[in-house]
């Protein structure tokens, strides 16, 4: 695919197919339009356009339709995926987030493989594939939100001078931020999950913790350890939000905002959920407008990228390796 200036403003029907897709990610993502609004225009423009696609194949899985009109319409959604690779979607074409995609995919290195990884996630749910370890739920985490942070990575792209080594390192902590937002993610839907009859915590943690009976009736069985449950699967999200900090200090400013800024928020709402681990059994858990801006300006202000390299260079000293 040949690559267009960054500087080109795209021409009207392509304007107009990013303008649909901003417009999606404004009603649709609120925590994630906090953190692209700190963006360029054209890196703005092509996270828009990847949410955008992102969020048609997420919205097949949770539609009503019948489990094998839903692989159809992923299997179809590939095809389009596959054009867009192709470079076979003219500005013409009448889908606009494929218009706004491929646009995308000409200024930016984006890693369209990984939306093939999405739709496979997906799959899983279609198929209800279960986790019985974490292992398992792990390798479902990185298709449908760790592929999403390697497909960010392609538009943030690392700043000048990064050494090669760090730059081939930071793929692997864009997709452990992508992890550590998926856990949180888990966690905040119990219960509407469980009501869809999706049931994504490991199958040995639920044993361990004495909560195999589920959370459908709004409250775990008698017996059950689900404070335990949650603090210990809040453990696992802090430990890998930690690993991918590291990667803030690899990016420009405004891109580390705009990380910063979205894992910012996730990790407010793990905090939340630590404090009070029923209140996902209560209602959807969420930060307030006022409290995001305060994340996404904390971002903009480089705190986070700085102490990630502080971090980052204590270890380096130390010889461990970086979120350990």
């Amino acid at each position: 695919m040949v690559r267009t200036r960054l500087d080109t403003p795209p021409h009207p029907p392509v304007a107009a197919a990013y303008s649909y897709c901003e417009t999606v990610t404004g009603q649709q993502a609120r925590n994630f339009a906090y953190g692209i609004r700190l963006l360029p225009p054209p890196k703005r423009r092509a996270m828009s356009a990847l949410y955008a696609f992102s969020r048609r194949v997420d919205d097949i899985g949770d539609g009503g339709l019948a489990p094998p009109d839903k692989r159809a319409r992923l299997d179809e959604t590939r095809t389009l995926l596959a054009r867009i690779r192709e470079d076979s979607v003219p500005p013409s074409d009448p889908d606009p987030v494929a218009v706004a995609l491929h646009h995308a995919a000409g200024r930016f290195p984006i890693p369209l493989d990984g939306l093939d990884e999405l739709i496979d996630g997906v799959l899983m749910d279609v198929t209800g594939t279960s986790y019985p370890t974490w292992p398992h739920l792990r390798d479902y985490c990185r298709c449908v939100a760790g592929a999403v942070g390697r497909l960010s990575l392609g538009v943030f792209g690392t700043i000048e001078g990064v050494v090669p080594s760090e730059r081939a390192r930071a793929a692997g902590y864009a997709d452990t931020l992508g992890l550590a937002l998926q856990l949180t993610n888990i966690l905040r839907d119990l219960c509407e999950d469980e009501a869809a009859g999706r049931r994504y915590l490991p199958a040995e943690d639920l044993e361990k913790f004495g909560c195999t009976d589920g959370f459908e009736d709004g409250f775990p069985s008698d017996g059950a350890d689900f404070s335990g449950l949650i603090h210990f699967e809040v453990r696992r999200a802090r430990e890998l939000f930690e690993e991918g900090w590291a990667l803030l200090p690899l990016l420009d400013r405004r891109s580390g905002a705009c990380v910063s800024a979205m894992a910012g928020i996730y990790r407010r709402l793990l905090e939340r959920i630590a404090r009070d681990p029923y209140a996902v059994l209560r209602a959807r858990v969420s930060l307030p407008a006022g409290e995001k801006t305060y994340v996404a300006a904390r971002g903009l202000s480089g705190l986070d990228a700085r102490r990630a390299a502080r971090r980052a260079k204590r270890q380096d000293r130390r010889g461990a390796p970086h979120g350990t």
